[in-house]
């Protein structure tokens, strides 16, 4: 029971933290989307492709810091990885094919996949750019 209630909980809150981790992609994604596309895009529909997007990235990352043996500080090997990189290059492409597929134009035309990718590339940069600020 009591390995019933820890697994229901590190469920919740994987849930609940790719939720809140997916606001701020959901919004660069869109704002970058509206100007790609030149038209208006559906926010919830961003924020539902981001929040996959989100699950599916935490679920790859855990797993190949598992594999590797790098699950706890410091993270210098694993950021070194090539095992990562390989992994990082897979969550782009969940993430343009899940903003691809997900996200429709007001007009219901889906968005091109150049704009999903500028989106996805563009997110990415961004958090890159956080991580490395909050990092030095």
């Amino acid at each position: 029971m009591t390995q019933l209630l820890t697994v229901l909980s590190m469920l919740f809150w994987w849930v609940l933290y790719s939720s809140i981790g997916a606001i701020v992609p959901a919004l660069i994604a869109w704002l970058v989307l509206r100007w790609a596309e030149r038209c208006a895009v559906v926010f919830n529909r961003t924020y539902l492709a981001c929040l996959l997007w989100n699950l599916a990235g935490m679920l790859l990352i855990a797993g190949i810091a598992m594999y590797t043996g790098h699950a706890r500080p410091p993270y210098g090997p694993l950021l070194a990885s090539n095992a990562l990189r390989w992994v990082l290059v897979l969550n782009m492409f969940i993430g343009a094919v899940l903003l691809w597929r997900l996200i429709p134009r007001v007009d219901a035309h889906r968005i091109r996949p150049a704009s999903a990718c500028m989106a996805v590339a563009i997110v990415t940069a961004v958090a890159f750019g956080v991580a490395t600020t909050l990092a030095s």
